[in-house]
């Protein structure tokens, strides 16, 4: 398990605030100024955690992915088959996306924006935190070609993370039963594609449509 730096309470209380602010305004919009006005704290002070706004962004998507990535690998090495990891890690990831959605809508937004060094390390870690779902994938269906499995992991990524769009907290379902719903959706469909099996697949428990968005 990789070694993550310690975050003391003033940075991290900083890169809430400053994910808030990108996530509202835009990166490009926003200025340090803007944090700075958020955060109640000076230029002076803010430039002592980091150097410039770019390194900002670097330093907030490298906590969230890094935090993210060390929940999903301590969860998972306590599960042991396929389906229940494949479950414990759409579990993690949408209980975090739910309660960091400025960050993790920044992480989708401004992915791009990020260059050099940052965007190469912040791409490390993506690596690392997709593969954990594609080896997942590879023991649910070892008969799966390697170009399938990373077509179902994205897949899989891209429902779980389009929900920044529409996710209404205290409105729509908690993140247990999105994880719930969103798991069996995604399994029904992963372990009989290409099976030829033609019967009709079971429903999922507690399917409702909820998770729609609504007027």
């Amino acid at each position: 398990m990789r070694e993550r730096e310690g975050y003391d309470e003033k940075l991290s209380r900083i890169l809430r605030i400053a994910a808030e602010t990108f996530a509202e305004r835009g990166y490009h919009q926003a200025s340090i100024r803007d944090i700075a006005a958020a955060t109640e704290i000076s230029l002076s002070g803010l430039y002592y955690y980091f150097r410039s706004k770019e390194e900002l962004l670097f330093l907030i998507q490298d906590h969230v992915f890094g935090e993210i990535l060390d929940r999903a690998s301590r969860a998972l090495s306590e599960v042991e088959s396929p389906e229940d990891q494949l479950r414990t890690f759409v579990h993690i990831h949408l209980s975090f996306f739910v309660d960091n959605m400025a960050e993790m809508r920044v992480l989708s937004h401004e992915a791009r924006a990020l260059s050099g060094d940052f965007r190469e390390r912040v791409g490390n870690t993506k690596r690392e935190y997709t593969a954990l779902v594609q080896d997942i994938l590879a023991r649910l269906r070892p008969d799966r070609p390697e170009g399938d499995l990373r077509l179902a992991t994205f897949s899989l990524f891209g429902m779980l993370n389009w929900i920044y769009t529409w996710y209404k907290p205290g409105r729509d379902p908690s993140a247990e039963t999105l994880a719930r719903e969103m798991s069996g959706l995604f399994l029904r469909g992963f372990l009989s594609a290409g099976l030829g099996d033609e019967e009709p697949a079971p429903p999922v428990a507690d399917a409702s449509g909820s998770f729609w968005p609504r007027s």
